[in-house]
């Protein structure tokens, strides 16, 4: 009998522990590599990784019944939008319940992963890789390495801050942090608060401050967004999404927007700035709160930042406010550190994966989370989870390369056609339509691989492992 494949899954988030699950359940020997003490990624505040942004106010913006795993329903008398502490205590539960915890390596920073075969041919001297590599090198912080078929990244993409580049003229005299290090709103209490974004943290951090800060809490943007409540005419707002899935997303945004129209209105009426495109075109922020602080002046809305002077921000309408803090909610790069470019490009953002999964030049490097949604991302990081075991255990098999490619280009032409070319087109998938594609996917590489083609190779001679 051969040897059980392995796999190295980095990352004991939501992704990570899908995966972890999946490869599990499908008998491959797995190992995670988890840089915090505790599963649950950015969900878990006060992880030692120091890397989660969560917040003491922060709760899911997609109902629990669209956010849930198939295989792990939330429990029913939770409410239907749960707290950052119950979505760690659901994920530390998964955890145990499934027997992940005793594969996960805590207080564990993978810093290299290189395919063996690429190595050993710089090694040699040749200067060339020699054929696909199939077996991958993973060097811990402390200098551990073993071994694996395959390597899942599932390190998440919201913790590595962005901050505006290049930079706004002057010299701002205040203090400016990014929402990534917010906790409570007792930092802004009595101070001059400008809140710099449009996504779903700045309106949290913004509608916080309100009661804390001196004076109503700016809210600066370029351009906007639209804003959906929680809930619509009783019912969760997302919970009409797999109903209309089945439509044309042109036919669903109509749709949407007109029912968006009806129960709130457009965000001019609040002050905001016009959406700079249509419903499920940019994402949409999620919050019954915001519309209630501007109505009630709480809150106040700004332009974008024109220049600093001093502790003086003006803006691009001419207007100028006295600031004491600046808070930039303006989103992360995504940073995989321990990939050399020859994997991830020159920029992850724009790295193509086929079904946002499988590597195009080696599908023994695959990725689990490395998207953006329209709705919920765990049941896509389970669905994406189970594709990659299915593949290591040789139940789904990939298309030729050729294929690949081709679909990979067409999925970005259409994210580009939709989303625009500046928004993150490689990443971007409609959360149901991709739910259904990957399906599909999934039931046709069964089928290939029932007729042998793809197959992954056999497993590798193991070399020693030092972990």
């Amino acid at each position: 009998m051969p040897p059980p494949r392995r796999a190295a899954v980095i990352g004991a988030g939501a992704a990570g522990l899908a995966a972890t699950k999946a490869l599990l359940d499908a008998g491959i020997d797995t190992v995670t590599y988890e840089k915090g003490d505790r599963p649950g990624g950015l969900w878990a505040r006060g992880n030692s990784s120091g890397l989660s942004p969560a917040y003491a106010s922060l709760h899911l913006n997609t109902s629990k019944g669209r956010t849930q795993f198939a295989d792990f329903p939330m429990p029913a008398e939770w409410p239907d939008y749960p707290s950052a502490d119950l979505m760690a205590g659901y994920l530390a539960d998964y955890a145990e319940t499934f027997g992940l915890t005793p594969h996960i390596r805590y207080g564990t920073t993978v810093t290299s992963v290189e395919a063996v075969e690429a190595v050993e041919a710089v090694e040699r001297g040749d200067g060339a890789e020699r054929g696909a590599p199939h077996t991958w090198r993973v060097t811990t912080d402390a200098g551990d390495t073993a071994r694996y078929d395959t390597v899942v990244v599932a390190n998440g993409h919201n913790w590595d801050p962005r901050l505006p580049d290049p930079g706004y003229p002057g010299t701002f005299s205040g203090t400016q942090t990014h929402a990534h290090d917010y906790r409570t709103a007792e930092a802004f209490r009595d101070r001059r608060v400008l809140v710099v974004g449009m996504g779903n943290s700045a309106m949290d951090i913004a509608v916080d401050a309100s009661y804390t800060a001196r004076g109503p809490v700016l809210l600066s943007a370029r351009r906007g967004v639209h804003i959906v409540p929680k809930y619509l005419f009783g019912r969760p707002a997302d919970a009409t999404g797999g109903a209309l899935a089945v439509l044309p997303w042109r036919t669903r945004q109509r749709i949407a927007e007109a029912l968006l129209k009806l129960a709130v209105g457009p965000p001019q009426r609040y002050g905001l700035p016009a959406p700079a495109g249509g419903l499920f075109q940019n994402h949409p922020t999620i919050s019954d709160t915001i519309l209630h602080r501007l109505t009630h002046g709480e809150v106040a809305a700004r332009p974008g930042i024109d220049r600093f002077e001093g502790d003086r921000v003006v803006f691009t309408d001419g207007r100028s406010d006295p600031v004491d803090v600046i808070v930039w909610a303006t989103g992360y790069r995504v940073t995989i550190p321990f990939l050399s470019p020859r994997w991830t490009g020159a920029d992850p953002e724009q790295l193509p994966l086929y079904k946002r999964v499988f590597h195009l030049d080696d599908p023994g490097l695959a990725f689990v989370g490395l998207m953006q949604s329209t709705g919920a991302a765990l049941p896509v990081v389970e669905a994406q989870a189970k594709l990659v075991a299915a593949r290591l255990s040789g139940a789904y098999a990939l298309p030729p390369a050729a294929e690949q490619r081709r679909s990979t280009d067409r999925d970005l032409r259409d994210a580009t056609a939709r989303w625009g070319s500046d928004r993150r087109p490689r990443m971007r998938i409609d959360f149901d339509r991709y739910i259904a594609g990957l399906a599909r996917e999934t039931r046709a590489g069964r089928a290939r691989a029932r007729r042998g083609a793809g197959r992954p190779a056999a497993p590798a001679t193991r070399e020693e492992s030092t972990v």
